[in-house]
């Protein structure tokens, strides 16, 4: 583990204000997305296609930039830039995963073009049957409240309480700080306009967003390096250890990358210490491959599209976007690092002296002390507009899950205002969920940690059951069922098992030796492996028990069973134009893995 050092001793931090200028700025910027939110409002219609998909007419740059806008909210503004703040480049192995968007444009675009489906369980029920498309409903559900939308609420607690930290509201004997502020005020303004606008709202905005966000971002990381002394400087104090993807960070102490357990003193959480590279190699793609490709709350967008070229123009474009995270989040963690080593910024001193865990403030950190007054107010802007679109768009995810794969199975007869209706009430019953999870998300030792190893036990069987489907055609609905079910018990099992260790910060622990301490203290990449190969072997074997799917089930919905016809229209749907790009993409991922090797 990369830990700032104990530098100084500790002193009341200073806490930068922000000014009257970074006011104004701050409400310029949210003016400018009212009014994209009133506009789209008033572009829209009360029907399901509009509210859920856009009505299917989103141009390939708004596909794109939405997809990497949801993608890049809470978990990696905070997270990897903390994240960066301790263990240097190691979390960039997840960042470099935009080859992952390149499978969903080549891979698996032309099936949800040709589909038309609404949402992922609608199309795994296509491919298997109704009941696998309502187990799979479920668990994403689940998985939205655990993960995405608690962990964005949080983060925007945390940002708000390193920027305004004074601010408090008194409620009789009852203080609420700064923290418990910004979480539900970051949900009540996302949840409004996710209600009233749709998914249009959503992309639109995500579109203002990312250009501030990605601005702002790198005039961040410039300033920093300036202040530092440039990029030679910030290699030297940082050392090359953080700038090494390929060595797995190993606790002082151990050797060998192989060993499942980690140090019993560890707490469940607390896997940023060490990510070894099997864990890396094999669990992380997994992870990757289901987020970009499955996810619904990713692949919504790509469904908006009019047609198989533009959804693939947009993963394209979305897969080059996600370059960027990298320099944009996990460098200035690392230059955040080495200003505070060398004393560069007497203000970010104080605030780590003050705190130790402060690196999980890294990025609102950093803002606060270096940029200067106006610029300072448009990146906080574009910050909590970040945290709000990824909330947004999980809202509108999940609102379309429950809506289109529950409540219209349960009323087939239901009008599209009664539709339309449902999903909005669907919005405020999971941010309700959500807000009382969050003591566990705040009991984990990092967040982007804790995202990661949740992602990891629930995301195998959803992998399985879609990779294995599309290429393998004698796969059948038993198989897909019991391997998401068997799957999915030992995911929250694991996670049950974690859950009180968590929320004690580790004061509460299993006897040594005992089975739910192994199950505790397996690292959750091997554990992540564990729950992949069990699915897949499930899933296997149970389809070769019972009997093969007919062919006119499974036509067109795997590459074997794809028509003529089918081949030809996706052929003509690409022309050089996105193979270009994608090598492009490639190119930069793998500059990137020969540059950081330490």
């Amino acid at each position: 583990m990369y830990n700032l050092p104990p530098l100084f001793a500790a002193v009341p931090a200073r806490h930068a204000t922000l000014t009257a200028v970074d006011w104004l700025a701050i409400a310029a910027y949210f003016g400018i997305l009212l009014c994209v939110a009133w506009w789209v409002v008033k572009r829209g219609k009360d029907t399901a296609a509009d509210y859920f998909l856009a009505g299917r007419n989103l141009g390939w740059w708004v596909i794109g930039a939405s997809i990497f806008a949801s993608n890049i909210g809470s978990e990696h503004i905070v997270g990897l830039a903390g994240s960066g703040a301790k263990d240097g480049v190691a979390m960039a192995h997840y960042e470099l995963h935009a080859w992952c968007l390149l499978v969903l444009a080549w891979v698996f675009v032309p099936f949800y073009a040709r589909s038309l489906v609404f949402t992922m369980p609608e199309f795994l029920e296509r491919r298997f049957c109704t009941k696998s498309r309502y187990v799979l409903s479920i668990v994403s559900l689940l998985t939205f409240v655990v993960s995405k939308i608690a962990v964005g609420i949080f983060a925007g607690g945390v940002v708000f309480g390193t920027l305004l930290p004074e601010l408090q509201l008194k409620i009789g004997s009852l203080v609420i700080d700064s923290f418990w502020i910004g979480s539900v005020l970051v949900i009540v303004l996302t949840g409004l306009y996710t209600m009233l606008g749709g998914m249009r709202a959503v992309v639109y905005n995500d579109a203002v967003q990312v250009v501030v966000l990605i601005t702002g971002s790198a005039l961040l990381t410039i300033y920093g390096l300036i202040k530092l002394g440039g990029w030679t400087e910030l290699r030297t104090l940082c050392g090359s250890d953080m700038f090494n993807l390929w060595k797995p960070l190993i606790p002082a102490g151990m050797t060998g990358t192989w060993a499942p357990v980690k140090e019993p003193t560890r707490i469940a959480w607390y896997f940023n210490t060490h990510f070894p590279w099997l864990g890396m190699a094999i669990c992380a793609p997994v992870i990757g491959l289901w987020y970009w490709c499955t996810d619904q709350y990713i692949v919504q967008r790509a469904l908006g599209a009019p047609n198989e070229t533009i959804a693939r123009r947009g993963s394209i474009f979305a897969a080059f976007l996600k370059l960027f995270p990298v320099y944009l989040f996990i460098i200035p963690g690392l230059i955040c690092y080495a200003l505070v080593k060398s004393n560069k910024v007497p203000g970010l001193t104080e605030a780590f002296a003050a705190d130790p865990n402060a690196s999980q403030g890294a990025f609102p950190l950093m803002v606060e002390h270096l940029l200067p007054p106006g610029l300072r107010g448009i990146v906080v802007a574009g910050l909590l507009s970040a945290l709000m679109g990824s909330l947004a768009g999980v809202f509108n995810a999940c609102s379309t899950l429950f809506t289109v794969d529950i409540y219209e199975k349960l009323r087939p007869k239901a009008t599209q205002a009664e539709i339309v209706h449902m999903g909005r009430v669907a919005t405020a019953v999971m941010v309700v969920i959500a807000m009382l999870w969050i003591p566990v998300v705040k009991g984990a030792t990092g967040l982007y940690d804790y995202l990661q190893a949740v992602q990891g036990y629930l995301a195998p069987p959803i992998f399985v059951v879609f990779f294995f489907g599309v290429f393998w055609k004698r796969l059948n609905a038993q198989g897909c069922l019991w391997a998401m079910i068997v799957g999915f018990i030992v995911g929250v099992f694991r996670m049950l098992v974690d859950t009180p260790v968590t929320i004690s910060k580790g004061t509460f622990h299993y006897a040594e030796g005992s089975f739910l301490w192994i199950v505790n203290n397996i690292n959750f990449q091997y554990f992540s492996i564990l729950i992949t190969l069990i699915s897949a072997v499930v899933m296997v074997v149970v389809s070769y028990m019972t009997a093969e799917p007919e062919a006119a089930q499974i036509k067109g919905l795997t590459f074997a069973t794809a028509t003529a016809e089918d081949k030809a229209k996706t052929r003509a749907s690409w022309s050089w134009r996105e193979v270009a790009a994608s090598c492009v993409v490639m190119a930069f991922i793998i500059g990137a893995y020969l540059y950081f090797r330490g």
